[in-house]
Order: structure tokens, then C-alpha cells, then sequence
């Protein structure tokens, strides 16, 4: 044999030999692994039931069935459902049962859930119990309870174990101030002692001790330590007076006074400060011999027309700046004197802008005489008074209604004869439209925007033809508008007998027509029957000569500077009728006996009788309106 042949040879013996090891080491382990799943088939046991070192909620349920294992904890949960559990928080005790706040335990879940946790194919149960048996497994069962009745007890807890903390603060007594240590508070935890809560009603054992319920303190905002400084300020405060000096006028303020000044820290405040209300209080007192009111800027009426009378400034104390200028003087250690800060009072109409409102001479006038009761007369002067003085922007409308309000007792308007439903009576506001007919007029002639008009229910003689005006609060009004490019002013000039409305502002220079048409009859004298038993049949007496319903208009042409026509407006007026008031007898006449009968056969002369008569016997005067 050659060399070449046996070296050959000796190299495949050398890698046969190296290959014998790692064979057996592949057949050991798979023997291994052959004795294992043997081992885990042994094992597996059943599915149905628990590997032993199963636990529940701390209970061992090892090789019982599924079905045993749950009844088993129900029965030891039904054994302690109505047993209590003390729970303590903040020094107090509270007992609850798990019955009362409706607590309970899945139980066939968790069995349910520890036997899936040990089952599968045969050798993988087997490993699965093995790590079971070894190690141990304990399932937590899923419990709930009643959320209402758990926040019931834990607000109940609460109630008592809540204490707010207390924060330091300042007692004064006189000039003596002293600390008022803090205090700490206490707060129970409620979310960590609901879940608290249930896992111990949910237990299946109850031990003699209590649970411990978690609780939070809580903090004070203020501290002693804190308050230092606010301490050693109320001294300086009320160590010496303090002189106020505003404008001409002078106070002292004592130590007392000063110390009643003061306000205290609180709600975490730190910090010492004046009273606000207690030292407005005082601003208010010094301002009353230091403020000047402004007066507006006013028109005034002269010879010839009208002109404006200019603003006065006033003066007023600046309260915050003489608060804050009293608080300097008051902490103060030097110094305490406080200048109070006086400042000016503006109007709210200066001169100037009055002169810009163009207010300088008459635009309408119009004089009505008037008289009647002292009611009557007292109401036209408190009307006028109402609408004396009003202000009409450019462009403004102007309401009778608005500007004088509600005619009425509580405004002073007295009683007085009135038009009510076409029918002369006595009531509240007589007089007024004396005013509103004035008005109008002035109005009328001025040449201006009239809006809303109406006439009177009656005809009214001493009233110019068809330019009456009536109102009645709220629904008949007079208004006009502002037509111009300047203010109007009304004003109102009260006579012993005449009554004068003045429209102001820049002339208009318009040219004012008028057409009046004549007065004309619509119907016949209404008649007003009134029976009198006092009064013999066929005896008639007239109380008040009525008048037909008569009916009339005015036709009205304003025309500018320049002659063109602004307004072609005609106003028709309607008044009913006055009735003739008639009262007759009705009390029957007494019977009369016949003398004898003479010779001649003719019979004697009568009683004497009252014959009826259309001339009338008496007259109502006609009343003034």
C-alpha cells in the first residue's frame, strides 16, 4: 500500500471518531425530551379540575372542579357578607358590612380564569400544572358595588374626618395686636379609600383589627412666621396721629381711630392695608367740605332771545389717589401727614359745546289762554313744568308722552274736569292738553316735522280752529321731529291767565301757509233723556244745551328760504256731538175731582196744570278744558 493511501485512511477514521459524541448528545436530549412530555401527559390530569397550589382570593381551591371551587367561595363569601368591617380615619371608627354597600365577588370568573390558566394540550397542561404545583397561583376575584351607597359611606366618613386648615392670623384689642397661631387640616382620601373599601368587604376573612383609612393634611395659607411683618406694621400704624389735609381743611386721626382704620390680613393675605370701606367712609365725610359741583353750561332766556349762560368747574377729592396718599401717612414711621389729592370737576356740558348746539334765537312761539278749577290750573303749570327745558338733537324726535311721563296722583297731578270717551268728567290730569295744544302750535308756526296729532273728542272754542291737540298717557301722544341741523330747547312760560311755548334754536327763516277750512255740522244735537221722580210728568227741565258733531281741517305749507316746498300736510279734525240733556218727570199727578154740573150744563174751570215747553229752564255754562 502506498504512502498516499494509508494517510487517507487515517483522516476518515479521525473524523469518524469526532462524530460519536455529538450523535449521542442529539439522542440524550431527545430522550430527555420524550421523558418530559411523558412526564407532562402524566400530569395533565383533568380540565375540569384546579392543579393543586391553585388559590382564590386566598382560599386553596387545589384538585377541587371547577363547580366545587365556586361553590366553596360563595358559600364562605354568604358566611361574611353581613359580618362588619372597621374601618378607622382621623380617630374615628366607622363599621360597614359588605351587604349594606351591595358589594360582591366574581367567583365562577375567577375559576374560570385560574382553570384557563392551566389548560391546554395534553403536555403543555401538564408543564403548566407542574409550574402550578411548584410555584402557586392565587387569582383576584373582579368585585363591584353599589356606587351610590359607596359614596354615601365615604361622604359620611368624610363629614366627620374633614377639618379645614386654619390659618395664622391678627386679633387686635385697642392698640394691642396679638398671632393667632395656624393649624393644620385634615382631609380624607377619597378615591384611595373607596378602593379601600371595597377590597376588604370583598375579602373572605375578617380580621379583628380595623383598616386603616388614608387621609391628606392640608396646609394652612398662613403661617405665624408669616404674619411677622404685618404684626410689626399694625404697630407703626398706630404708633403716632396722623394729620389729613385736604384743600383748606384739616383732621387729625388718633391712634383709636387709626386702629379701627386697619384692615387686618386674611384669606391668606400677608400683607396690612386700610380698610376699603371703612376708609371711603371717611374720604366720603372729608369730601363733603371739599367738593364743588360743576355747573353745565345752561341757556338762559334774555330781552330779544336767548343766550347761553357759561359752565362753572367744580372740584372734586380724587379718592383713590388720597386713599392710597392716607395708606402712605398710616404705614408710615416718619412723616404722617397725608395731603389728600383735590382735582377738577368737569360739567357735562361745557360752553363751548353749548354754543355748538346752535340754540340762539326762536324758531316757533305760541301764547293760549286758560282758566278753570284750581286743579285744573295747578295741572298746567306741573305739566309745563315737565317739558320745560327739554333738549331735541338734530334729527330727534320729541314725544309729549316720554318726555312728561304718566299724568298721575304720585307725579301731584290733580283732579280736574277732563274729556273722557267724548264726554266732559272730572279726573286726574285735567289741564294738560292746554300744554300738548300749546305746543303743538308753537310747533305749527316753526315750520316744523309734526308726526303724531289728534284733535279732542269736543269741540273746543277758545282753541284755535282745528289746531288742537289732545294726549293721553300711554297711547295718544304728540310728537314732532327735529328737522334742523342744530338743537331745539323747549321752554314753557307760565302766566296767571296764558300759558307761552317757546321752540329755540337757529332760526329756519321758513315761510309758513295755513288754509283753515270752516267749521261744518255733521248731524243733528244728540239727546240725553233723564227720568226724575221728583219731577211730575209733563214737567221737562234742560240741564245743558248740547251741539251737532262738527268736523273741520287745516291744511299747512312750509316752504324753505329758497322756496321750495318742504311739506304740503293737512289735518282733519272730527268732534262729536254734545247731547242736549233733558230731565222730565215722572212722578204722576194727583187726580183731580169735577164740580156739579149747572144749569146751563157747562162745566167750571180746571186745575191748574203744567204744560211741557221746548224753551229750556236752565243751562250748564260751558266748561274750560
Amino acid at each position: 500500500m502506498s504512502s498516499s493511501a494509508t494517510s487517507v485512511s487515517r483522516t476518515t477514521r479521525r473524523r469518524a471518531g469526532r462524530g460519536f459524541p455529538v450523535r449521542r448528545a442529539i439522542i440524550a436530549a431527545v430522550i430527555v425530551v420524550l421523558l418530559v412530555v411523558a412526564a407532562a401527559a402524566v400530569l395533565a390530569g383533568s380540565e375540569t379540575r384546579l392543579p393543586s397550589g391553585t388559590t382564590i382570593a386566598g382560599i386553596d381551591v387545589g384538585g377541587l372542579e371547577r363547580d366545587a371551587a365556586t361553590a366553596l367561595l360563595e358559600r364562605r363569601s354568604e358566611a361574611v357578607e353581613h359580618a362588619p368591617v372597621t374601618f378607622v380615619a382621623g380617630g374615628k371608627e366607622f363599621r360597614f358590612t359588605a351587604s349594606q354597600l351591595g358589594v360582591r365577588s366574581e367567583w365562577a370568573g375567577a375559576v374560570a380564569e385560574a382553570s384557563g390558566a392551566n389548560n391546554g394540550v395534553g403536555p403543555v397542561r401538564g408543564v403548566r400544572r407542574l409550574r402550578t404545583r411548584l410555584f402557586g397561583v392565587d387569582v383576584a376575584p373582579k368585585t363591584s358595588a353599589y356606587p351610590s351607597a359607596i359614596r354615601v359611606a365615604i361622604g359620611r366618613i368624610a363629614r366627620e374626618v374633614d377639618r379645614p386648615a386654619v390659618a395664622a392670623g391678627l386679633r387686635h384689642t385697642g392698640l394691642r395686636v396679638a398671632v393667632v397661631p395656624e393649624r393644620a387640616g385634615a382631609k380624607l382620601d377619597r378615591a384611595a379609600a373607596s378602593i379601600a373599601i371595597v377590597a376588604s368587604l370583598a375579602s373572605l376573612e375578617r380580621g379583628e383589627r380595623p383598616v386603616a383609612l388614608p387621609t391628606v393634611r392640608v396646609a394652612p395659607t398662613t403661617t405665624t412666621a408669616e404674619l411677622a411683618e404685618a404684626q410689626r406694621a399694625f404697630r407703626v400704624a398706630t404708633s403716632a396721629p396722623v394729620t389729613i389735609q385736604a384743600a383748606s381743611r384739616t383732621e387729625v386721626l388718633s391712634r383709636a381711630r387709626i386702629a379701627e382704620l386697619v384692615q387686618l390680613p386674611s384669606g391668606g393675605a400677608t400683607g396690612l392695608a386700610l380698610s376699603r370701606r371703612a376708609t371711603d367712609r371717611l374720604l366720603a365725610s372729608l369730601a363733603k367740605g371739599v367738593n364743588q359741583k360743576p355747573a353745565d353750561a345752561t341757556f338762559e332766556v334774555v330781552s330779544g332771545g336767548i343766550r347761553v349762560r357759561p359752565a362753572q368747574l367744580g372740584r372734586a377729592l380724587d379718592v383713590d389717589a388720597s386713599r392710597r396718599a392716607l395708606e402712605r401717612a398710616v404705614l408710615s414711621e416718619i412723616g404722617r401727614r397725608a395731603t389728600l389729592t383735590v382735582g377738577v370737576a368737569q360739567p357735562e356740558r361745557s360752553t363751548a359745546e353749548a354754543q355748538a348746539m346752535g340754540i340762539n334765537g326762536v324758531v316757533g312761539s305760541y301764547t293760549t289762554t286758560y282758566g278753570g278749577t284750581p286743579g285744573r290750573l295747578h295741572n298746567v303749570q306741573l305739566v309745563a313744568e315737565l317739558i320745560d327745558g327739554a333738549l331735541v338733537a338734530p334729527g330727534a324726535r320729541f314725544s309729549f308722552n316720554d318726555t312728561t311721563g304718566e299724568r298721575n296722583e304720585a307725579k301731584g297731578f290733580e283732579e280736574a274736569p277732563v274729556i273722557i270717551n267724548g264726554e266732559l268728567q272730572t279726573g286726574i290730569g285735567g289741564g294738560v292738553c292746554q300744554v300738548s295744544t300749546t305746543l303743538f302750535n308753537a310747533v305749527f308756526d316753526a315750520g316744523l316735522s309734526i308726526e303724531s296729532r289728534t284733535n279732542h273728542a269736543l269741540y273746543i272754542s277758545h282753541y284755535p280752529l282745528g289746531r288742537d291737540a289732545t294726549v293721553n298717557f300711554p297711547d295718544i301722544d304728540l310728537v314732532f321731529t327735529n328737522d334742523t341741523d342744530r338743537w331745539l330747547l323747549v321752554r314753557t312760560f307760565v302766566g296767571a291767565g296764558s300759558l307761552t311755548v317757546n321752540v329755540y334754536g337757529t332760526p329756519q327763516n321758513r315761510r309758513v301757509e295755513t288754509e283753515t277750512a270752516p267749521l261744518e255740522v255733521e248731524g243733528k244735537v244728540p239727546w240725553k233723556r233723564i227720568d226724575d221722580d221728583t219731577m211730575l210728568k209733563g214737567e221737562k227741565v234742560v240741564e245743558q244745551y248740547g251741539a251737532p258733531p262738527r268736523s273741520t281741517s287745516v291744511t299747512r305749507r312750509v316752504y324753505a328760504p329758497d322756496g321750495s316746498l318742504m311739506y304740503d300736510t293737512t289735518w282733519s279734525s272730527y268732534y262729536v256731538g254734545e247731547p242736549t240733556v233733558v230731565r222730565l218727570g215722572t212722578k204722576p199727578r194727583a187726580k183731580t175731582a169735577l164740580p156739579p154740573a149747572t144749569d146751563e150744563g157747562a162745566t167750571g174751570p180746571k186745575g191748574p196744570t203744567t204744560e211741557s215747553s221746548d224753551a229750556p229752564t236752565a243751562s250748564a255754562p260751558s266748561p274750560q278744558r
